[in-house]
């Protein structure tokens, strides 16, 4: 019996160690690699800070009452 010799499959270099690629996979290219990363949507890297501010100042202020049905009405 002769033993026809594996075929070698493709290898990957990764951050946790070098991937082996099945037959008909191609590898991820940098250049889709940065595609996907720009596709991200933009975020802070810290916590921001509430807009208590101006019309978005709904925890100091309620103003609910401006849209209820019991507000009183002006009488001028």
């Amino acid at each position: 019996m002769s033993a026809t010799a594996p075929i070698p499959f493709e290898t990957e270099p990764t951050p946790i160690g070098e991937q082996t690629l099945f037959p008909g996979v191609r590898r991820v290219s940098i250049y889709e690699r940065l595609m996907v990363l720009a596709a991200l949507p933009l975020g802070s890297h810290r916590l921001q800070k509430p807009c208590d501010l101006g019309l978005f100042d709904d925890v100091a202020r309620n103003q609910m009452e401006l849209f209820s049905a019991n507000s009183p009405t002006r009488k001028d």
